[in-house]
């Protein structure tokens, strides 16, 4: 994530205006039902798949398109890639196809076929064809990018976690760069990056897929916008199955849902900590989590002075941490790093934390394009005194990612593209538009990326729908995981349609234990569910 914030003194001009998420016979909604029709007439034209998505060899891969600017149908044309796996059960069981999208904004759900083979998918994919696909800016679909990738993936580089005010002018100061950035790089084509368009371009698959009527998994922000493209699109929903659920209510989209996201981050690290406190004979970090904290923020004073081979400063530390937020597979291996690190050998925090030069462009890529639908998609305050505010009293209570946020979201601040109001999800928000069929969520109790409060928020909006909890557990991302009791009701809905109710509950997943440990490589990287996002890049917490 980047170090960035503030805005700018200035009145808003016309071209940093708010204006209205329409909806309704607009020029949008016209544009969005022409881009299918053509979509359904076209199709696409599957071949081989490029080496580098690292796909089965059955799975095929091609491209569709969609309108820069809905409003301009006939205007430019963005090349979407789409990869495909068939159903791998009997004819007569094919559903169709399950779209899926792992959230971010940013991240690409291109790899999706190569879960099919994986004990907890494979009920799904006899049943239905497993479609992955790049959002509009990510990866190979018209890539956006708002900075030079080597200088956006410099490291070591240092995060303060209660920062100076001369950091914070330092901060402001590359935030308002990076903003210019996306503006000069994309020109007049970056207002056209929004979650409103990611619904609009969802819709253009269904219909290039063939499918009458959308079956489709979402993640953690893939969530919101699936919200969206149901409240936009109701008659065209057969099944959603919405996976850590980001809180859809316009008020929260996105700067308040960015300060519930940072107080969470705190109850889970705290997590982390009493979990390797337990096991205090394994790692000798100390046997409270206080003691815990006071192991991390000894090693966090030493990569001041000393970055790890060079490589490794604070703000690589909090980055690789905060996968422990996200998912507990990462638990031991991070607890074992440190504690290696503290005794005096630095190779498995390096191997650990420090970035890759290889993936430097794609972490670029993403968070150019997070940043731009965020930035797009809702007002964010302007002035810096607002930030500064309400993220220093929120950093007394919660010091572990508040101000690395800040400064992931802070370009938000200074972007000069117009920011939309948020649609109002639920059948009020779609002009009548009627009402989806049920669908199903997923939540973890303890999820910090995605409190837990917005799937139940949801839940409200969208009648009929049903929550299934993984009660006590914090892991972003439940279909597909260790927990069989939500498998099983996610097999349900996708295979019968059958809801099990307004609310019902699992038990949390087995605690990590200890194992015997070797530095992290790819042979000893966690066997998971696909990421429900993209780890964030920099130390900030993503969706």
């Amino acid at each position: 994530m980047l170090a960035a914030p503030a805005p700018a003194a200035t009145a808003a001009t016309a071209a940093t205006a708010t204006v209205p998420a329409r909806h309704g016979d607009t020029a949008e909604d016209r544009g969005a039902a022409l881009a299918a029709r053509r979509a359904a007439a076209r199709g696409i034209d599957f071949g081989r798949c490029a080496p580098g998505e690292e796909l089965p060899a059955a799975a095929r891969c091609g491209t569709f398109e969609v309108p820069l600017d809905y409003a301009h149908p006939h205007s430019t044309q963005l090349s979407l890639t789409v990869s495909r796996l068939r159903a791998t059960g009997p004819r007569g069981r094919h559903q169709g196809a399950l779209v899926y999208n792992p959230g971010g904004p940013g991240a690409s759900g291109m790899a999706f076929p190569a879960y099919a083979s994986v004990a907890g998918f494979r009920k799904a994919a006899e049943a239905y064809d497993f479609v992955g696909y790049a959002p509009r800016g990510v990866g190979r679909s018209a890539p956006l990018s708002c900075a030079d990738p080597a200088a956006f993936a410099k490291a070591p580089t240092n995060f303060p976690v209660h920062p100076s005010a001369a950091f914070k002018r330092t901060m402001i100061k590359r935030a308002r760069a990076y903003a210019d950035g996306c503006a000069r790089r994309a020109g007049g084509a970056l207002r056209h990056y929004t979650t409103l368009n990611n619904a609009r371009d969802l819709d253009v698959l269904r219909a290039a897929l063939g499918e009458t009527r959308l079956n489709f998994m979402a993640a953690s922000y893939g969530t919101y916008y699936g919200a969206v493209y149901a409240t936009l699109f109701p008659h065209h929903v057969r099944r959603m199955v919405f996976d850590s659920v980001v809180d859809p209510d316009p008020r929260q989209i996105w700067y308040g849902n960015n300060l519930k996201q940072s107080l969470a981050f705190e109850g889970r690290w705290g997590d982390w900590r009493r979990w390797a406190a337990g096991y205090d004979d394994v790692y000798h970090l100390g046997d409270t989590a206080a003691e815990v904290a006071a192991s991390y923020e000894k090693a966090r004073r030493r990569l001041v002075r000393h970055p790890a081979d060079g490589k490794v400063g604070t703000a690589q530390l909090q980055d690789a941490y905060a996968r422990n937020v996200y998912n507990d597979a990462f638990w031991d291996m991070s607890a074992h790093a440190l504690a290696t690190y503290l005794r005096g050998d630095a190779g498995p925090l390096v191997a650990l934390a420090a970035p890759d030069p290889a993936q430097a462009a794609a972490e670029e890529n993403g968070n150019a394009v997070y940043t731009a639908v965020q930035c797009n998609d809702a007002p964010w305050p302007r002035n810096w005194a607002r930030w500064n505010r309400d993220n220093s009293a929120l950093a007394r209570r919660a010091p572990f990612e508040t101000w690395d946020n800040v400064a992931m979201n802070l370009p938000c601040a200074y972007w000069s593209a117009p920011r939309q109001r948020p649609l109002t999800v639920g059948p009020g928000g779609g002009a009548g538009r009627g009402t989806p069929p049920p669908v199903l969520l997923l939540a973890a109790e303890r999820d910090a990326a995605t409190p837990y409060e917005g799937a139940k928020e949801l839940r409200r909006r969208l009648p009929g729908s049903s929550l299934v909890t993984e009660l006590g557990a914090g892991t972003h991302g439940l279909w597909g995981g260790p927990n069989d009791c939500v498998n099983k009701y996610v097999d349900t809905y996708l295979l019968t349609g059958r809801t099990p109710g307004r609310s019902v509950s699992c038990a949390p997943r087995a605690a990590p234990e200890p194992s015997v440990w070797s530095p992290p490589g790819l042979e000893t990287q966690p066997e998971t569910e696909p990421e429900a996002e993209a780890t964030p890049a920099v130390g900030a917490a993503a969706w």
